[in-house]
């Protein structure tokens, strides 16, 4: 599988983090930035991981910021883009399941790396459950349309 990475100064340490775990387990990593921890604007980078989720670069995206909420409402301003802000194991599997997100947001300065490590296993091993969940994602597809 492959998957789409970035953050912004606030996520990079997490970012690379994750990165080099996701790495070890054998999965090949799009690295969108930021490269350091200087000080840049969070939105070009949810916007570049979105791009490739939607072009099929990617399967699916993560995005680290201080939050997660940031990248979150960025991420989502983009058509077809499901992005989900996570904190603990029970809404990573959720919004998998129920949600069918395909962007995961994680906070460097709320989230310790253990956790978030985990919270990365369980968003990638959850599986969309369709069925009436399906009515509800076409749901947020077609206010999309109507925004867009």
């Amino acid at each position: 599988m492959k998957l789409a990475i970035a953050s912004d100064h606030g996520g990079f340490r997490l970012k690379e983090a994750v990165k080099a775990y996701l790495a070890e387990k054998g999965l090949e990593v799009l690295d969108f930035g930021c490269t350091g921890a200087e000080s840049v604007d969070f939105p070009g980078y949810a916007k570049k991981v979105g791009d490739a989720v939607n072009a099929g670069e990617a399967k699916l995206g993560i995005l680290c910021c201080g939050t997660g909420i940031g990248m979150s409402i960025a991420a989502n301003k983009l058509k077809g883009i499901r992005a989900a802000a996570v904190g603990d194991v029970f809404t990573a599997k959720a919004t998998r399941e129920h949600n069918d997100s395909n962007v995961l947001c994680l906070g460097e300065r709320v989230t310790g790396e253990g956790l978030a490590l985990t919270i990365v296993d369980t968003w990638l091993n959850a599986e969309f459950l369709g069925g009436r969940h399906a009515q509800r994602v076409n749901a947020i597809s077609n206010l999309e349309a109507e925004l867009c």
